[in-house]
């Protein structure tokens, strides 16, 4: 069959469509505001294989990571029609165990097994673990939750009441949690139906065609752009604030090594994976390096397989990078994947100096608070993470309180986060000249202060409160972020990441880091 460029684009839309719609249905039939509200979720289309064909522009540590969660499922269960298969474990491809891959085949008349699958990610709020939220401070992967390998929420159609009830007592917040999980089961099957319905219109075989010509086209185009990065080595180090457990800095150092149409990132001189619960798995990495150099490509291309196919990564086993069982790994997902964007970032910036913007804040400020609702007497698990500076880039200055990097979720509104939980937002802002300066500004952070209405736990994992967010060229580095707590008017200064038993009237203040300057400043 001869490719039609026509029909690939046609193609290209039509399947990214599935996983947008996908993303709708989990969005429009999710429970907990994290999902609904802030949309911490991520949908994808695979083939057989468990490659990915298209996503949904959702987040990019799921996306990235995701396919390894297929195969896995794939390897592992044998997936017949009407079953889905459920799984968290980060040394399979997951990412932390929060974030819960749902995976269901799509099937035609005639074959045995699945012709292509389609999955969903999303954070939930509760998985278990030694403290709410499921961020906790841990020193090993079993404080952090309920580990679920892959195994089938759904057989034949039907849910499977055994794994939910497991799931379920094992986690704070069960009726949420159900509530999500069946939003993902009918993201899964609107992507099914979807799929049904492309392979009805075109056949089977056509389908099949473009879905591999579109991961062939997004590795030429990555190629054309690798090309033109100048052949070289380039070096980046910077480094995390701490684990949580020890103050001592973690280094990251990336030796990048562009030659022709291939890049090969190479980590193995970073620092050895850490008590705390800040080590990213491999998948992690692998996700930011996807990301970094999917954001340097100027055409329009579809995210997939093929826009890795150019790129080597190489990470030393048990390393802070690649982190290896039964390592804590809830902070690596958010934080450690921050770091090494901007460690990527860095070392680009030498080689094209003209694409590459300065350090955005380099953190997802996370902030967990459970306990029990003093109005309800029913337990609750709110999870957030904040948004702040980005970097100011060769041209323009950086965007004020937003995600940015490694996620793409929204704010949680604060009617939603008022009328689920037993708070007040006391205030919530832009943090106002926190950007760096330069003749391009970093964007600044946001505050924001929550007073609690009754007794709970809070755990925060945040970076960049000690380190700051570097500046590019001369430009100032942004600045570094704060965690407060107020009780009784007396303020008192948290460390970047600590876990609190605050009472009734107590207010947790974060302050959230700004984006690093470009050029140094004249006037």
């Amino acid at each position: 069959m001869k490719v039609n460029p026509i029909m690939l684009e046609v193609f290209k839309n039509k399947l990214s469509s599935v996983a947008e719609e996908m993303g709708v249905a989990l969005n429009r039939t999710a429970f907990s505001p994290n999902i609904k509200e802030r949309r911490d979720f991520s949908c994808a289309v695979f083939n057989k294989e468990g490659d990915m064909i298209a996503q949904a522009a959702h987040i990019p540590v799921h996306l990235g990571s995701m396919p390894m969660s297929v195969k896995a499922a794939i390897e592992e269960i044998d997936i017949k029609r009407g079953d889905m298969v459920i799984l968290n474990d980060p040394f399979k491809g997951g990412t932390h165990l929060p974030d819960i891959t749902i995976v269901a085949g799509v099937f035609v008349d005639g074959h045995d097994k699945p012709v292509f699958y389609v999955a969903n990610r999303a954070h939930h709020a509760d998985v278990g673990g030694m403290s709410s939220g499921s961020m906790p401070l841990s020193t090993n992967i079993f404080q952090e939750g309920v580990i679920i390998p892959p195994m089938k929420l759904v057989e034949a159609g039907r849910i499977n009441e055994s794994v939910m009830k497991l799931i379920l007592n094992n986690v704070r917040t069960p009726y949420e949690r159900e509530g999500d999980f069946k939003a993902q089961i009918m993201a899964n099957m609107t992507g099914i139906k979807r799929m049904e319905e492309i392979i009805d219109k075109y056949t089977l075989e056509k389908v099949i065609f473009y879905a591999d010509e579109l991961i062939n086209y997004s590795e030429r185009i990555m190629r054309k752009t690798i090309l033109e990065i100048p052949d070289g080595s380039y070096s980046f180090v910077d480094f995390l604030d701490d684990d949580g457990i020890s103050k001592k800095d973690i280094r990251i150092e990336l030796n990048l090594t562009v030659d022709g149409d291939k890049a090969v990132l190479d980590f193995s001189n970073s620092d050895k994976q850490v008590e705390g619960s800040i080590n990213a798995v491999y998948a992690i990495t692998l996700s930011a390096c996807l990301y970094v150099f999917r954001s340097l490509v100027d055409e329009d291309i579809p995210t997939n397989t093929g826009c890795l196919r150019p790129i080597e990564l190489i990470t030393k086993k048990g390393s802070i990078v690649d982190a290896v069982f039964p390592a804590a790994v809830a902070g690596g997902n958010v934080e450690t994947s921050q770091r090494i964007v901007d460690v990527i970032l860095g070392a680009l910036a030498k080689a094209i100096p003209e694409k590459i913007p300065a350090a955005s804040q380099g953190t997802m400020n996370n902030i967990a608070i459970g306990g029990v609702d003093p109005f309800s007497n029913e337990p609750f698990a709110y999870y957030e993470t904040l948004g702040g500076g980005m970097g100011a880039s060769p041209v323009s200055h950086g965007e004020s309180a937003i995600h940015s990097h490694m996620t793409n979720t929204l704010n949680t509104p604060i009617e939603a986060l008022e009328y689920t939980y037993p708070f007040v937002v006391k205030s919530y802002g832009i943090r106002k000249n926190s950007g760096g300066r330069g003749k391009f500004v970093g964007g600044d952070g946001l505050i924001k202060e929550i007073e609690l209405l009754g007794g709970a736990e809070v755990t925060v994992i945040s970076e960049r409160r000690r380190l700051s967010p570097y500046g590019l060229k001369g430009g100032e580095d942004g600045a570094r972020g704060n965690n407060l707590i107020i009780s009784g008017g007396v303020v008192k200064q948290m460390p970047p990441k600590f876990s609190a038993k605050l009472k009734k009237g107590d207010v947790l203040r974060i302050e959230t880091p700004g984006g690093g300057g470009y050029f140094r400043f004249k006037g």
